[in-house]
């Protein structure tokens, strides 16, 4: 099992080391529909991941880049180490806090994201639309304003904006990461407090989003019908899990239901995506 460390004084050491660990954990956790140690799926293997992670930690990690900069090259990465689009909702979340995290000065790690988001340029999106387009994501192509296909005319931030309502991720820029600082960590701290080890808490933010938001990879492939589904599913296990509950009544129904989502071809991939960003979140905000 991995246990969390404070972030070392080298900044960039650091935030690679928080990435590998916020990767590798959510891999051993059993995540109902997504690739993990417990069952690959959807024509991936853990290894694939694995090798993603390694690929990119020290691109997001190297200063002096851009958020685009960092996201392009972390893409080009990817397909070198796995051959396929592993890990892109990772690395939208992830390149913009590691940038954050690389800022001097000592305000709260929140806020340097608020200030990084906010600067975003033309060209970061230009950068973005590339490594979009490089990692071919199910159902992602264009909205009015803001096509991949095409040169950027807009800021990253703006094009983000025009695409929230139908990508979860792209909703993470225009609000500050809510779903990461507002849930995903408190619920972590708390599942944490009640004794929980990390590779089980992050199991359960897992079921938590899965069972509260809808997942944006899963409209966009099958619709909004199978998407309430997927949630009223989650929704089922969520009922039996509470800190004073034992975790083993439900680890059983996790397996189940991860057999089902992939017998049937589903990939919650987003709320895997935003469960990386809290575990990443998590550790980096335990830098002094």
């Amino acid at each position: 099992m991995i246990a969390w460390a404070p972030i070392p004084p080298d900044p960039a050491s650091g935030v690679a080391d928080a990435y590998r660990a916020a990767c590798h954990l959510e891999l051993r956790a059993l995540k109902p529909g997504n690739v993990h140690i417990h069952a690959d799926g959807h024509g991936m293997s853990v290894g694939q991941f694995l090798a993603s992670a390694d690929a990119t930690a020290p691109i997001l990690a190297r200063p002096g880049l851009s958020v685009g900069e960092r996201l392009h090259a972390a893409v080009l990465a990817t397909r070198e180490a796995a051959g396929c689009n592993t890990n892109l909702g990772i690395l939208l979340l992830a390149a913009p806090l590691a940038q954050a995290a690389l800022m001097p000065g000592g305000s709260p790690l929140r806020d340097r994201l608020a200030h990084v988001l906010a600067t975003l340029t033309v060209a970061d999106a230009e950068l973005a639309f590339q490594a979009i387009a490089l990692a071919g994501p199910a159902g992602l192509g264009s909205v009015e304003g803001a096509d991949v296909h095409a040169p950027a005319r807009v800021t990253l931030l703006d094009a983000m904006r025009e695409a929230q309502d139908r990508d979860r991720i792209a909703r993470q820029y225009v609000t500050d990461f809510a779903d990461i600082f507002e849930t995903g960590v408190p619920s972590l701290r708390r599942w944490m407090d009640a004794g929980v080890d990390l590779e089980r808490a992050t199991e359960m933010i897992y079921v938590e989003f899965l069972a509260t938001v809808p997942d944006s990879h899963v409209i966009r492939k099958y619709g909004r019908e199978r998407s309430e589904w997927l949630r009223a599913r989650a929704s089922e296990l969520r009922e039996n899990t509470a800190p004073d509950r034992a975790f083993t009544l439900t680890r059983s129904r996790l397996a189940e239901m991860d057999r089902d989502l992939k017998y049937n071809g589903v990939n919650p991939g987003t709320t895997a995506d935003i469960v990386v960003g809290c575990l990443l979140a998590f550790w980096l905000m335990q830098s002094p």
